[in-house]
């Protein structure tokens, strides 16, 4: 069949599936407008499915697989989207949901035998593929068929990835965007992983890690739908700035109400108090402004705290609190009656070990109450006098038993190593408010501390979830995925991100094992994703360069062979020169398919200052800082350490000198360079850094 013949053919077939949708979209109705509680819950479904047909209509399915089923005499010609789309008369589908077991196939198949099964709920389904297609509709309209695999031979697998490198070579805007169309077979398989598992995702950048998370929550909530809830669900990402880039992917899906947040304000929720934390923009200047870490130190304090062991010995410090909870003294209601501190310490040994430690301080204290209550029951004498008095001794007894706070503990205990400092600051700020009452400062390495001590003195505040997504989680201590881990009673979670953009390493991990070997073997899976899908051919060979040698253990970026324009270092003037990096950005900004371009600084200072000079020009451009919570697109100046997560069509590196790049910051010089899907540039001035100068033939131009 001929490329024309095929257009032909499918766009028959999607004015057909378009005019069926449209009929069932016509008879959903107008919206119930009464008070009647069940007809609001049936209109609300109805709506929802409006919602859902009426972008079908726009875009029904993005791929055909022909599929016989053995002992059937005749393909069935499979139209697979986005949500599935039932006939009107419900006897088959017009287009099968990308997440049913049979579209398991279109992703998992890529030519060679045809004979294929898949798992269904009732078991493997055996058959043979006969075509599979691939199809771009834009807005109701059909815009390119592409054939990866036709029975006889007509078509190569080579079409596919011809398909696959259209999508990649178009322009960026400033959100993540659904992959339902191109998933490849290794991440479909991730995507499709059992429920009960912590799977551990290696991916390196452009891999599509984060997106395949995200595919997975979808797929969960399909698979599952009697186990798991949505809002049962969360992600975790390292900004509220990423939160952001990411949140069109789960509607695009169809999938609303999963929780999204860091792990800061997650835990700020769990701890459910009202504490100061250090300014994040201060503690990211601490760390990649100044020479404060060297990477790879295990000595941090944010290491120490982030270990299993400092949560051990947070668990003796309570021990030790239970066990001398109970005063030595006993306790009178008055002057007759004596209750034991041994038969007190009997009552607090009887409550559940498992329990948290003031729920059973509560429990003890009401029992005493109650003991005091029948006692004072027998009394001759006036019941108020006798009961002001003894309620008078009961709250004397109970003050006597400790009763904490996570953040009143932590600092009993002495961890709050900036508690002085804290303490300064946020009394110079209470008497500026005429107030006296000071409060410590906390940073984001004491949080999972003191959510372990919530947990074990009070419990949890939230239902246990159902799943739990957490992005760069190279970034994360094992205490952090421990506390995490206590809120689910079922493991459940996606674990992603790549050791070779581990910036955060004074607090993070270097090795996946760290965060592994806190579930046994049979609860955890490993992939690793090491194909690029973000970069050109040349972007990343560049980048791996950068880490060459650096080892680890994890295998660097496979590109997708989509050869673009060759990376650029050029000598400037001065660091940064903003009129040569004016005249760059204007340049791009003339290229039609450079949609979104990053200027990435080493420092926020540098990056305030090009953003000055940029605008002065007359260059309209957005400045990322520590606090931002929202990525516009456009043209971006932001510190090379908040790009981590996003990606652009061009970026420029205006500082990539010796002075700025050292040996040590090959993590984070890499991190900025693989933020570029399409031009990649690097401007230095004495001289560049050693980690691209001369390094296997690193290209250089002439300088400005």
């Amino acid at each position: 069949m001929s490329e024309d013949q095929r257009f032909r053919e499918e766009t028959v077939k999607l004015e057909h599936t378009k005019e069926a949708i449209r009929t069932q979209i016509a008879g959903i109705g107008p919206r119930y407008t009464g008070n009647d509680y069940t007809e609001q819950t049936l209109d609300a479904i109805r709506q929802e499915r409006k919602i859902r047909l009426t972008a079908s209509e726009k875009e029904p399915y993005f791929g055909r697989l022909d599929f016989r089923e053995a002992g059937k005499s005749e393909p069935l010609p499979l139209y697979i989207g986005k949500s599935g789309v039932g006939e009107e008369n419900g006897h088959r589908l017009l287009v099968v949901d990308w997440r049913a077991p049979v579209s398991s196939l279109f992703y998992a198949f890529s030519g060679g035998d045809p004979e294929v099964a898949y798992d269904s709920p009732e078991g493997p389904v055996p058959g043979t593929v006969h075509l599979k297609r691939n199809l771009l509709v834009r807005e109701g309209e059909l815009q390119r068929v592409v054939d990866s695999y036709a029975e006889g031979g007509e078509q190569g697998g080579s079409a596919g990835d011809e398909f696959l490198l259209h999508k990649l070579g178009e322009s960026k805007d400033n959100k993540l965007r659904d992959i339902v169309s191109t998933i490849q077979q290794e991440q479909d398989a991730i995507i499709r992983t059992e429920k009960n598992k912590a799977v551990f995702i290696q991916g390196v950048a452009g891999s599509g890690k984060t997106t395949v998370a995200l595919h997975r929550l979808a797929y969960l909530l399909y698979r599952y739908q009697d186990r798991v809830r949505a809002d049962r669900m969360m992600i975790l990402a390292p900004s509220k700035m990423f939160l952001n880039y990411i949140s069109g992917v789960l509607p695009e899906l169809g999938v609303g109400d999963i929780g999204q947040q860091t792990f800061e304000d997650w835990a700020l929720e769990q701890i459910g108090e009202e504490l100061r934390l250090r300014d994040p923009a201060e503690e990211l200047a601490r760390w990649f402004e100044g020479d404060a870490v060297a990477s790879g130190r295990s000595d941090t304090p944010a290491k120490r705290k982030g270990s299993l062991g400092f949560l051990a010995e947070i668990d003796e410090a309570i021990a030790e609190l239970a066990r001398t909870m109970v005063p030595d003294e006993p306790f009178s209601p008055d002057d007759r009656r004596i209750l034991t501190a041994e038969q007190v310490r009997a009552w607090f040994a009887e409550e559940n070990p498992l329990d948290p430690l003031m729920k059973k301080r509560e429990r003890v204290l009401n029992r005493i109450k109650r003991w005091m209550e029948i006692e004072l029951g027998k009394a001759k004498w006036s019941e108020a006098e006798v009961r002001k008095k003894a309620n008078a001794r009961w709250k004397a007894y109970a003050g006597k038993l400790p009763q904490h706070t996570a953040a009143s503990f932590y600092k009993a205990c002495g961890w709050l190593a900036n508690e002085a400092e804290g303490t300064k600051r946020a009394g110079a700020s209470s008497r500026s408010k005429g107030k006296s009452k000071a409060s410590a400062v906390f940073a984001r390495e004491d949080l999972a501390a003191l959510v372990h001590i919530h947990l074990k003195l009070l419990g949890p505040t939230v239902p246990a979830y159902d799943h739990i997504v957490i992005d760069e989680a190279q970034d994360y201590a094992p205490a952090q995925l421990h506390v995490l881990r206590q809120h689910q009673r079922i493991t459940s979670m996606t674990v992603l991100g790549d050791l070779q953009q581990g910036i955060h390493d004074y607090a993070g991990i270097t090795d996946w094992a760290e965060l592994k070997g806190l579930f046994p073997a049979d609860e955890t899976s490993y992939y690793e994703l090491d194909r690029s899908y973000r970069s050109t051919l040349e972007i990343i060979e560049f980048a791996n360069r950068i880490l060459k040698g650096m080892g680890g253990g994890v295998k660097p970026a496979r590109p997708v062979f989509r050869s673009g324009r060759p990376v650029e270092v050029e000598r400037t003037a001065e660091s940064p020169d903003v009129a040569a990096i004016a005249a760059i950005v204007e340049e791009w900004g003339r290229e039609a398919e450079l949609q979104s371009i990053a200027v990435l600084g080493r420092t926020a200072a540098a990056c305030a200052r090009i953003h000055a000079g940029l605008t002065a020009r007359g260059i309209q451009a957005s400045l990322l800082e520590a606090k931002q919570q929202n990525y516009e697109g456009g043209i971006t100046v932001a510190p090379v350490y908040l790009s981590k997560g996003l990606e652009f069509d061009a970026v420029l590196i205006p500082d990539a000198g010796a002075a700025d790049y050292g040996a040590g910051d090959a993590k984070l010089l890499y991190v900025g360079c693989t933020r570029a899907l399409h031009r990649l540039k690097l401007l230095y001035a004495d001289a560049p850094t050693a980690l691209i100068a001369e390094r296997d033939g690193a290209p250089e131009v002439a300088s400005r």
